[in-house]
């Protein structure tokens, strides 16, 4: 008999309070797919190139975990008070009907337990499900059969899970156990009154509501202007001023409602539109601070959910950019023995496009012995005086007048300004690249080769490195040598020969991922690369391209995972695109993962407590709407009155937040701390996770406004409900 109403009671809360039995399930799913991040494909494949980064970053999802637990553990015990309250008359009559208080505390346990159990197995099997969902995603993105995907369930997972959902939950149950063990039964049958509402007085409300307001401009201009003022530390400040201006405001604001609705044209009972606020306002100025706080998830949701989605669209946007990435491959050792084994036959198969690419520093020229200061053979100061002329006219002031001192190399520079660094660095003992090995290159890329003349050589420059145009080139530099080759100038020498400069030189990444980290280069014809080449700086690497054939046939990572197993076993020193494709990824992966997560967490945690919060404030005030129901009003205007308050109630603490958000997205932006490259893909990315936020909130709202309809449902044996 006490089992079979336990499991009764228990299956009645979850209908009558479904929404936050779904809410329990999404946790349960999202603590599972956190803890089973080391099984997906995507972190199996970043391990064997960035293993102690995914350790740490593993490390950082316990604690997110941790964290999430402590966040929802508030959650289950306001929504465990909401639920005792509802059923305070029930449990008034098992005391009268003499069941024990001990007995009565431990049904209350075992029905949680029951309802904790259920939504444990709910949400691991959603958040396995979910789980293979994101590995296989992301497996089709990087590549298809990145890995042999097989399906997986990480026990280790679903024991912490089950572990830290539990204790949470019979951690609240006790708490509220105890509060209910220690109410007297007059208590539970006529339950505790409501506070009167304070409505404090016009003055005083309208100093809350301009108090609240000059505390969120103060945080909005420090976050606009001052973001990293005092290493950040403004930050905090702007943070306390927000939240509590926040605070203020809703205070304020709730409590002027009353004026909207004295002052309103609307004074007919027509609509309900004076009870309508009068509801909303009660609503609003008895919590406050709780709609508070949501407007303040809200806040950080929406800038944790941009933060995330940002993070995908700069690191994402280019992880598959292989414009500067030629190679797939690149291999170093002795060149006959590294040519004799990629031209092998169980090489061959994944070789194409195989080039030698030689490079070292120009020598320099001692005049009396090498005792001397040496010094440099190249004279660029023709071209050094051409392109200050084509720096912007405040830029080349400031450098003539002695004002700029060094040099930086960024995207936000004017591109001559980022040649005169480049060159300042490099051009004195410049490396030196063969001609033959840069029209190899070219070759693979389908470009013409250089065929440069005896005085003449071309300018690389790295474009890993160095900011060029959307189209890979830099105008400014290619204007400058087209001019001097079409009036015949040299704007360079080289050991007192004039030396003239090919324009338009195609740039790409010389090596697959970082064997090579130069800026700049020159490329010269073969016999000068011999002449003037530093041996003790020689060195040589093989470069080739995995075919495009067995690409189509395959996929890409395939045919590079067996390449790179043959060429460990070969033991030769070599680096592949793997490396800088997993590099790639694991930025995405760690800069995304943490804050979608926490971000869809804020929000669904606010719209949670939203949501119990209206609902009990309309079971403590169930009585006006039996009135309503004696003074004539139909059941659907009451729904409509109560349609019209959850309308507003969800839409107040949006407001503010999405206010707020657009600040905080705003100040990162300008700080770079959200950098979105790809303008193209930003607004259907952007709309995307609008349209999530407006679901999950328009579910939530929904679902409220059923709940409700079902209060109002239980009161048509009122002799006007109809």
């Amino acid at each position: 008999m006490f089992s079979r109403l336990i499991f009764r009671n228990a299956k009645r809360s979850r209908k009558e309070n479904l929404i936050y039995f779904a809410t329990l399930v999404t946790a349960v799913a999202s603590f599972y797919i956190i803890l089973s991040l080391g099984r997906q494909d995507v972190i199996l494949f970043l391990r064997e190139f960035e293993s102690d980064a995914i350790d740490k970053l593993l490390a950082q999802m316990r604690l997110v975990y941790v964290f999430a637990l402590f966040l929802l553990f508030f959650l289950i015990l306001f929504a465990n008070r909401y639920q005792l309250n509802r059923r305070s008359k029930e449990f008034g009559l098992y005391l009268m009907l003499g069941m024990r208080k001990e007995r009565l505390v431990l049904q209350l346990l075992a029905e949680g337990f029951v309802t904790s159990v259920l939504a444990l197995l709910g949400g691991i099997l959603i958040g396995a499900f979910v789980a293979e969902i994101i590995s296989l995603t992301v497996s089709k993105l990087v590549g298809q059969g990145i890995i042999g995907h097989q399906m997986s369930l990480s026990v280790s997972a679903i024991f912490s899970t089950i572990i830290g959902f539990l204790f949470i939950q019979c951690t609240a149950l006790v708490i509220l156990g105890g509060r209910l063990f220690n109410q007297e039964v007059h208590q539970l049958l006529y339950e505790q009154m409501d506070k009167k509402t304070d409505m404090g007085h016009f003055k005083g409300n309208v100093i809350h509501i301009m108090a609240g307001s000059v505390m969120l401009g103060a945080a909005y201009w420090i976050v606009l202007y001052h973001f990293m003022d005092f290493a950040g530390l403004l930050l905090f400040v702007a943070l306390a001023l927000g939240s509590l201006g926040t605070i203020l405001f809703m205070r304020g604001f709730g409590k002027l409602l009353g004026l909207m609705a004295s002052l309103s044209k609307r004074k007919t009972t027509k609509g309900l539109h004076t009870f309508t606020l009068r509801q909303f306002q009660e609503n609003i100025a008895n919590r406050s601070a709780s709609v508070a706080v949501t407007s303040i998830l809200i806040t950080l949701s929406i800038i944790l959910l941009a933060n995330g989605a940002s993070t995908i669209l700069s690191s994402g946007s280019h992880l598959y950019n292989r414009d500067s990435s030629l190679y797939d491959f690149t291999v170093q050792g002795d060149r006959q023995k590294v040519e004799q084994f990629l031209t092998s036959e169980k090489m061959v198969p994944y070789v194409e496009d195989l080039n030698l690419l030689e490079m070292g520093r120009m020598k320099y020229l001692y005049e009396h012995g090498e005792e001397d200061s040496p010094l440099s053979l190249v004279d660029w100061s023709k071209l050094r005086e051409q392109i200050i002329m084509a720096l912007p006219s405040s830029y080349k002031e400031r450098f003539l007048s002695g004002e700029m001192q060094g040099y930086s190399i960024s995207s936000e520079n004017p591109e001559a300004l980022n040649l005169l660094g480049v060159l300042e660095i490099d051009a004195a003992k410049p490396y030196l690249i063969p001609e033959t090995s840069y029209n190899g290159l070219l070759e693979a890329i389908g470009e013409r080769p250089l065929n440069l003349h005896s005085d003449e050589i071309a300018l690389y420059f790295n474009p890993d490195f160095v900011p060029m145009d959307d189209l890979g080139s830099m105008p400014v530099l290619d204007h400058i040598l087209k001019k001097a080759a079409m009036e015949g100038e040299s704007l360079l020498s080289i050991n007192d020969q004039a030396i003239f400069i090919r324009p338009s030189t195609p740039m790409r990444g010389l090596v697959a991922d970082r064997s090579i980290q130069i800026l700049s280069a020159f490329i010269v014809p073969d016999p000068m690369f011999e002449r003037l080449i530093n041996t003790e700086t020689y060195v040589s690497y093989w470069n080739f391209r995995i075919p495009p054939k067995l690409q189509d046939e395959q996929g890409l990572m395939i045919p590079m995972m067996e390449a790179r197993d043959l060429l460990k076993a070969s033991g030769f020193d070599f680096e592949s695109y793997l490396q800088n494709f997993g590099r790639k990824l694991f930025y995405v992966v760690a800069g995304s993962y943490t804050t979608l997560y926490m971000g869809f967490l804020f929000l669904i945690i606010a719209c949670t407590v939203l949501a119990l919060q209206f609902l009990t404030q309309m079971k403590q005030t169930a009585g006006r709407y039996v009135t309503l129901s004696m003074l004539g009003a139909k059941r659907h205007q009451m729904k409509k009155s109560m349609h019209r308050q959850v309308l507003l109630t969800f839409l107040l603490p949006i407001s503010l937040a999405c206010v707020s958000g657009a600040v905080g997205i705003r100040a990162m932006i300008s700080f770079v701390m959200i950098r979105i490259e790809d303008n193209a893909l930003m607004y259907p990315i952007a709309f995307i996770f609008a349209c999530i936020v407006i679901v999950i909130l328009a579910i939530y709202g929904v679902t409220v406004a059923r709940t409700a309809d079902h209060e109002i449902d239980k009161l048509r044996w009122k002799p006007n409900i109809d």
